[in-house]
C-alpha cells in the first residue's frame, strides 16, 4: 500500500447531540377539557463512540473527516411520549488507537481489543416532561426541563502499532531487509536513509506453527526524541512493542557506542521504554570472519546478542529462538 495511505495521527472536531426538551403538555380530549400534565421526556443526545477493528491499520479514513456531529434528541410530546434518542456516531479505529483531549493533552482512553467500544463524547440528557413534577400540592405544573446541551471540542487520535518485537536502529541498519527475509512483509528497501517512512508489520513463523509479530519502524537519528528526522512520529510506535530488537551493522566498529545512542534517544522520549526486554542483532555479519566476531564480542553491551546476515541467511533461526524466549519471559 502506498506510504501516503498510512496515517497515524488525526485531529477531529466532535460535537455530541443535544438532549431533547421535555414537554409541558396537559391532557386534552373530547372527554377531558382540563386533564392533568402528560408531557413526556426528551430523548438523549447521540454519543460519539470509538470502536476497535482489527482489520484496520491506519486512521486514513478520518484524515479528511474533520467535523463529526452526533444527532440531537427529539423533544418530548403529550400523552407521555418520550422523544427519540439522537443518532450515535460510531468511528471504527485500529487496535492501539489512543484518544486525547487536544486542549490539555490528557489521555482519555486507549482501544486495545477488537470490538471494544469507548465513548469519546457523551450526548446531553433529555429534559424531564411536566408529568415528572406533579405533586400533591402542585397538580398542574406548567414547566418542563430543557434538554442538556451536548459537548464539543477538538480531540486527537493517535495510532500506536501493536507488535511483539519492534526493530530499533539507525537508517540502513538492515531492519527492512530482516523483516522481508523472515516474514511475508514486503517493505521498500534501498541503500539510502529513511527508505522506511511508515511502520511495516510482518508475521514471523516460528517452530511448531507458532508465530509472532514484528514491526519495522522508521530509523532513529540522533536527536529524534527532540523531533529531528521523523522524530516523535515513529517513537510512539515503539511504546507498544513487548521486546525491542536493536540492530547495529557489523561495518560499524563502535557497536556499543551506537547502541548507547539508540538507548539514550528512547530514554529521553519515554524512560519506561528501558523496562522492556532488549536483544541486540549485529547485522551484515557475513562481512566478518570468526576472528573479527571474537574481537567485537569483547566490547558488547550486556544483553542477548546474535550475529546475523539477512542476505546470507546467517543466524536467523538463533535470532528467532532468542526473540521467542524474550517475548515469553
Amino acid at each position: 500500500m502506498a506510504t501516503s495511505n498510512f496515517v497515524d495521527y488525526v485531529k477531529i472536531f466532535c460535537r455530541s447531540g443535544n438532549g431533547g426538551a421535555g414537554s409541558a403538555h396537559f391532557l386534552r380530549s373530547r372527554m377531558t377539557a382540563k386533564g392533568g400534565p402528560d408531557g413526556g421526556d426528551g430523548g438523549r443526545g447521540g454519543d460519539i463512540i470509538l470502536k476497535g477493528n482489527k482489520q484496520m491499520w491506519t486512521l486514513l479514513h478520518l484524515k479528511y473527516r474533520k467535523h463529526i456531529f452526533a444527532g440531537n434528541g427529539g423533544n418530548g410530546q403529550g400523552n407521555l411520549k418520550t422523544g427519540a434518542d439522537g443518532e450515535d456516531i460510531y468511528l471504527e479505529v485500529p487496535i492501539g488507537t489512543v484518544a486525547k483531549d487536544a486542549e490539555t493533552g490528557e489521555i482519555l482512553f486507549e482501544i486495545t481489543e477488537d470490538g471494544e467500544e469507548q465513548v469519546l463524547m457523551k450526548g446531553g440528557r433529555g429534559g424531564l416532561g411536566n408529568a415528572n413534577f406533579k405533586t400533591a400540592t402542585n397538580q398542574a405544573p406548567r414547566y418542563a426541563q430543557p434538554g442538556e446541551e451536548g459537548d464539543e471540542g477538538w480531540k486527537i487520535l493517535e495510532l500506536k502499532i501493536l507488535a511483539d518485537v519492534g526493530l530499533v536502529g539507525f537508517p540502513n541498519a538492515g531492519k527492512s531487509t530482516l523483516l522481508s527475509t523472515i516474514s511475508a512483509a514486503k517493505p521498500k528497501i534501498a541503500d539510502y536513509p529513511f527508505t522506511t517512512l511508515v511502520p511495516n508489520l510482518g508475521i514471523v513463523a516460528y517452530r511448531d506453527s507458532k508465530s509472532f509479530v514484528m514491526a519495522d519502524i522508521p530509523g532513529i537519528i540522533e536527536g529524534a526524541s527532540q523531533g529531528k528526522g521523523l522524530g516523535l512520529r515513529f517513537l510512539r510506535h515503539i511504546e507498544r512493542n513487548s521486546v525491542l530488537l536493536f540492530m547495529v551493522p557489523a561495518e560499524n566498529l563502535e557497536i556499543r557506542k551506537e547502541y548507547e545512542i539508540l538507548l539514550k534517544e528512547l530514554e529521553q522520549y519515554n524512560p519506561e521504554l528501558l523496562d522492556k526486554n532488549r536483544v541486540l542483532a549485529i547485522t551484515k555479519s557475513d562481512l566478518l570472519d570468526e576472528e573479527l566476531k571474537d574481537e567485537l564480542s569483547k566490547d558488547l553491551p550486556d544483553l542477548p546478542t546474535v550475529f546475523i546476515s539477512s542476505v546470507a541467511q546467517q543466524g536467523l533461526q538463533e535470532l528467532k529462538d532468542i526473540l521467542w524466549m524474550e517475548i515469553n519471559k
